[in-house]
């Protein structure tokens, strides 16, 4: 049976990759963002699109009244000062909608690690909303946390071609679940048109395996044919300064790079790996699909 479904931060890494796939599929899909140009694409494929954000209340309940289900995530603000203040307010924001309309069943976008508050930086936000959406009523709630996302490293390209290096604050050699968010969207796809999910749950995400920052450096080097590539753990301060440079926030820098410091401490290595929790995607997939494509433009 054909749902109608919402969908927020759809013109996002996992968002447009879930719209894609329930569009395909002939599901009643509604697209909100600030900037509707980016999702003109999806129209013709029957999609509805609403302009607004996550600041809309108003917006938000609109588009969740009458859908059968909703996919939130909790997106950055890079100039926030107040990092985790902004996150309360989305999060605020997102239960008076569901409240207000009635919807019935959320998919939410959440990541390893979230079960914990403080020690890892940015994601203590999806912690916290994890906990005040299970505070609903009457609300089935379905929480995805997902691994480190293999794009990541598609952000430092740059570095990769003109240093001749791979580095981020994180340590290279601290082996965490990575996952390609193809995996991840058709996991949330499924289950925003399955409604498979009753009260409260969480579905880890957590790619075939763990990797090493370096590992997986090594595997984009062979595939770009420099094999001895080299990971660089990149002092904070000097990550810093590149971050701010950009006109990020120094708060949002500290959640984002207190992320990536923190990986060492274990928090992203909590959640159970089953069948349930693995996907199939390897590195070596991720890299020769998506990566060199990006390398080569």
């Amino acid at each position: 049976m054909k749902k109608k479904i919402t969908i927020l931060g759809a013109t996002g890494t996992i968002g447009s990759k879930i719209a894609a796939i329930l569009l395909n599929k002939g599901h009643e899909v509604t697209l909100i963002a600030r900037h509707t140009e980016k999702l003109e694409k999806y129209r013709s494929l029957g999609a509805q699109i609403m302009a607004g954000d996550v600041t809309d209340v108003d917006t938000l309940t609109s588009a969740f009244k009458n859908a059968d289900s909703a996919f939130l995530i909790l997106p950055d603000n890079v100039k926030a000062e107040n990092t985790r203040e902004y996150q309360r307010q989305v999060t605020s924001n997102y239960l008076q909608a569901i409240e207000k309309s009635g919807i019935k069943y959320i998919v939410n976008m959440s990541s390893l690690g979230s079960h914990m508050h403080e020690g890892n930086g940015i994601m203590g936000g999806t912690g916290e909303q994890e906990v005040r959406l299970n505070q609903l009523k009457d609300v089935n709630v379905l929480h995805i946390r997902s691994a480190y996302f293999m794009e990541n490293f598609l952000r430092t390209i740059a570095l990769v071609k003109n240093k001749g290096v791979n580095g981020t604050p994180a340590d290279g050699d601290h082996a965490i679940p990575m996952v390609a968010t193809q995996d991840v969207a058709n996991i949330a796809a499924g289950h925003l048109a399955d409604l498979d999910f009753i009260g409260k749950s969480i579905h880890a995400v957590m790619g075939p395996r763990d990797y090493t920052y370096r590992e997986f450096t090594g595997i984009i080097g062979r595939a770009i044919g420099n094999p001895d590539l080299p990971y660089v753990e990149v002092p904070v301060e000097q990550a810093k300064q590149v971050f701010l440079g950009n006109g990020f926030s120094e708060d949002f820098v500290d959640n984002l790079i207190g992320m990536g410091t923190a990986i060492k401490t274990g928090f992203m290595n909590y959640q159970k790996r089953d069948g349930s929790t693995t996907t199939q995607t390897t590195a070596e997939d991720f890299v020769n699909q998506v990566y060199l494509p990006a390398y080569n433009q």
